[in-house]
C-alpha cells in the first residue's frame, strides 16, 4: 500500500538537494505535488519527470519569503487538487559564514527571512487549509546546528534554525485539536548543494564527515525517508517534535 496515496503535498526547495529526492520519494508513495522553487527550469523539469512516471505534480515558482508565494502555493493545491493534507517547508538557506561582529545585518535580516519568517508565512497559509480537510501533516527542516551542536560562523543560520523549532511547537499546540501534526526535521550533514558550500574541499568534507557517529553524509534520500515518516500515518501521534535524523552528530563527544 503506497503511504501518500490520494494525499496532496507542497514540497518547497525542490529543485535540489533534501525537497527534490522528497519529491521523487513522495510521488513514488503515491502524492499529488505542488512543487515550490525559485528556479524555474529545475523544477519544470522535475515536474515534468514525476510526470512522464505517471505521477501529478505542479510547479509553482517562487520565493519562500515572499507571502504571495505561500498563498499561491496553497491555492494551486486547493484548485488542482481540492485541497491539503501535507506541507514539507524545506526551502532555506545558509546565510552569511563568519565571525558574528562581521555580519552585515542585511544579510542577518535576509537569513530569517527565508528561514524563519518563510515558515511562519507559509504556516499561516497552510494549517487552515490542513484544517479544512480535518487534518493534516506540516513539516519544517531545521537543523542540529543551534539545537544540540553550537558551530562557529553560523550564528544567523543557528538562530533562524532554532525559531523554527520555537514555532513548530507552538503551532503544535495550536492546532492538535484540529487534527494537524505539526513537526521539525533536523538533518545531520547531507550531500547537497548547500552541504557542499559549508565543506567545499575533499577534507572539508571527510571532516564534517568524522563529526558523525556515522562516519559519513546522510544522502537526500535518507532524509527525504525521515521527512516522510513525519508525513505518513506511521507518524500518526507524534507532534510538536524536533526530529533529530543527524547520524549521531549530537551524541559524539569526542
Amino acid at each position: 500500500m503506497l503511504q501518500l496515496e490520494n494525499k496532496v503535498a507542497i514540497i518547497t526547495g525542490a529543485s535540489s538537494g533534501i525537497g527534490h529526492a522528497a519529491a521523487r520519494l513522495f510521488a513514488r508513495e503515491g502524492a499529488r505535488l505542488v512543487l515550490v522553487a525559485r528556479r524555474r527550469q529545475e523544477l519544470e523539469a522535475l515536474a515534468a519527470q514525476l510526470a512522464q512516471s505517471g505521477a501529478q505534480a505542479v510547479a509553482c515558482v517562487g520565493d519562500v519569503a515572499d507571502a504571495a508565494c505561500a498563498r499561491g502555493a496553497v491555492a494551486l493545491a486547493m484548485e488542482r487538487f481540492g485541497g491539503l493534507d501535507i506541507a514539507f517547508n524545506n526551502a532555506g538557506t545558509l546565510g552569511p559564514m563568519g565571525a558574528t561582529p562581521e555580519v552585515a545585518i542585511d544579510d542577518w535580516r535576509a537569513t530569517l527571512e527565508i528561514n524563519l519568517t518563510s515558515a511562519f508565512l507559509a504556516a499561516q497559509c497552510q494549517l487552515p487549509a490542513m484544517a479544512a480537510r480535518g487534518g493534516g501533516s506540516l513539516i519544517f527542516t531545521s537543523t542540529f546546528v543551534g539545537h544540540t551542536v553550537g558551530m562557529p560562523g553560523m550564528a544567523a543560520y543557528a538562530a533562524s534554525k532554532a525559531g523554527v523549532i520555537g514555532l513548530t511547537k507552538a503551532l503544535a499546540a495550536e492546532y492538535g485539536a484540529a487534527g494537524v501534526r505539526v513537526n521539525a526535521l533536523l538533518p545531520g550533514g547531507t550531500d547537497t548543494p548547500m552541504g557542499r558550500a559549508v565543506a567545499n574541499t575533499p577534507e572539508a568534507q571527510a571532516f564534517v564527515a568524522g563529526l558523525h557517529v556515522l562516519k559519513r553524509l546522510a544522502t537526500p534520500d535518507e532524509i527525504a525517508r525521515s521527512a516522510l515518516y513525519l508525513a505518513s500515518d506511521a507518524s500518526s501521534f507524534t507532534t510538536g517534535t524536533a526530529l533529530l535524523a543527524d547520524g549521531g552528530v549530537s551524541i559524539l563527544r569526542a
